[in-house]
């Protein structure tokens, strides 16, 4: 499987676990780390949202909590992104005893899009062969935004990142103000930005993507002109690579995959030349 233009590690594959009690789970979390996975935990639904915008998992079991109707506005958080619908679900539904506590109601249940779905109380060493199985046929694509003010080349590097199996182009924006708004929206791995744009240029835009606490997007700068000038100003913005616009198609997708594993490759500028 490719994650991110990498194969998949079950060793290296992220399970994010949400639910309220702490002894469900600690059990769920022992039996994934048994299975080598890399477990996080979560009790509440704005806990579980943080850790999803930040730490982007491959995978979320989601089970019960506090207040009735939470696990559900969870699940349509996820499933109504457009940068979200795709991440696995595997739902863990209350007892019978605590169904009108703390379980799925009847509209929110035909409402449902999970790759499986469970209810306590259940060994978690049952829920883990499902769990392989999800992993085993999911695809992770890079999610990529676009941001120039030019519609050609906007729609040159639509066309290009479309026809990688690994990347996604989660959307577009013309100036730097729309960009800093889809990045919270859309929450993409990585940010192709136009330095020279009207309005807010890219690298303003940069630096106040990247001055806020817990966000992950990696910016590569893009440019007419690949001087040393340029570089460093992209840098001192905060972003995390530069691509000169006029760079083979090849370098771009490699710029891409490799900051997506948070590597850098280098590219020449008008210096090296």
């Amino acid at each position: 499987m490719r994650k991110g233009g990498r194969t998949m590690d079950e060793k290296k594959a992220k399970i994010l676990v949400v639910d309220d009690d702490p002894e469900f789970l600690q059990e769920v979390k022992t039996a994934l780390e048994s299975h080598s996975y890399n477990a996080l935990t979560a009790k509440t639904m704005s806990e579980a949202q943080d850790m999803v915008r930040r730490e982007k998992p491959d995978l979320v079991i989601l089970g019960t909590l506090e207040h009735r109707g939470d696990a559900y506005h969870l699940h349509q958080w996820v499933k109504q992104s457009l940068s979200l619908k795709d991440l696995p679900l595997v739902i863990v539904d209350a007892t019978p005893e605590q169904q009108l506590i703390k379980g799925w109601r009847w509209d929110e249940g035909m409402q449902l899009e999970a790759e499986d779905y469970f209810q306590k109380p259940v060994e978690p060493g049952k829920i883990m062969p499902h769990v392989m199985k999800i992993l085993d046929k999911v695809t992770r694509r890079i999610k990529v935004l676009v941001v120039d003010d030019h519609v050609v080349v906007r729609e040159g590097i639509r066309v290009l990142l479309g026809l990688q199996p690994d990347i996604q182009v989660v959307g577009e924006a013309i100036d730097g103000s729309e960009a800093i708004k889809k990045v919270h929206e859309l929450m993409p791995d990585i940010v192709l930005m136009d330095i020279a744009m009207p309005g807010m240029d890219g690298l303003q835009a940069t630096k106040e993507i990247t001055k806020e606490e817990g966000e992950q997007a990696r910016i590569l700068m893009l440019t007419q002109y690949a001087d040393e000038e340029n570089v460093r100003a992209s840098a001192k913005a905060g972003a995390f690579g530069f691509i000169p616009k006029k760079s083979a198609s090849s370098q771009l997708l490699a710029a891409i995959r490799a900051a997506s594993k948070g590597e850098h490759i280098s590219i020449p500028t008008e210096s090296d030349k």
